[in-house]
């Protein structure tokens, strides 16, 4: 399988249907970081905000079946050096873990900054059960990422071969993911509310 797919010129990002479809998944993507940042910044200083931006990308590149957060390198890195995203997305996950290594062991207290956070840092703790949740978004993820591949390397959505082949199975990873993250949030809110039994 070659590592670098087509071509892919700043005009196409214009003018083919599907590369629209990409452009404005990252732009939106890109700009809900960027004031996520300035609202935690604004609200616990610009290093520890930093942090908590990058420990929040981090989340949702590990903890949910869609490859939007890694889009914010995978796209650059397809459209500069025509690396397929499905690579990239090796790379994203390489550094959202070891983002989240330096987090746990040298500033496990950032963790507690948010809800989000503070969810996430239970599901990276308790391996069983709550690792089941970054192998399904795993699964999910790349296969998101080929559809994103997809999309640059076609024109029109009807020539998206693939996705349309594998969407039902798409459809069904998401719905175990959703079913699997509804399980970590009531067993958190269960300890959090301190009722014992359960769990």
């Amino acid at each position: 399988m070659k590592i670098k797919g087509q071509k892919i010129h700043v005009r196409h990002l214009k003018k083919h249907e599907t590369k629209q479809h990409v452009f404005i998944k990252f732009a939106a993507v890109l700009l809900i970081l960027v004031g996520y940042f300035l609202f935690v910044a604004h609200e616990y200083g610009a290093q520890d905000g930093l942090l908590v931006t990058f420990l929040t990308w981090s989340f949702f590149v590990l903890s949910t079946p869609i490859a939007d957060a890694g889009f914010l390198i995978d796209l650059p890195l397809r459209l500069l050096l025509r690396i397929k995203m499905v690579y990239s997305e090796i790379v994203v996950w390489l550094v959202a873990i070891l983002l989240n290594v330096y987090g746990i062991f040298l500033q496990p207290q950032i963790y507690e900054k948010t809800y989000l956070l503070s969810i996430f840092k239970k599901i990276l703790s308790e391996p069983f059960p709550f690792w089941g949740i970054i192998i399904i978004s795993g699964i999910g993820t790349f296969l998101s990422v080929y559809f994103g591949d997809e999309l640059l390397n076609k024109i029109k959505h009807k020539d998206r071969v693939f996705y349309h082949k594998h969407k039902h199975n798409y459809r069904f990873i998401v719905m175990i993911f959703v079913f699997a993250i509804t399980f970590v949030l009531y067993s958190y809110l269960i300890k959090k509310l301190g009722i014992e039994g359960l769990f």
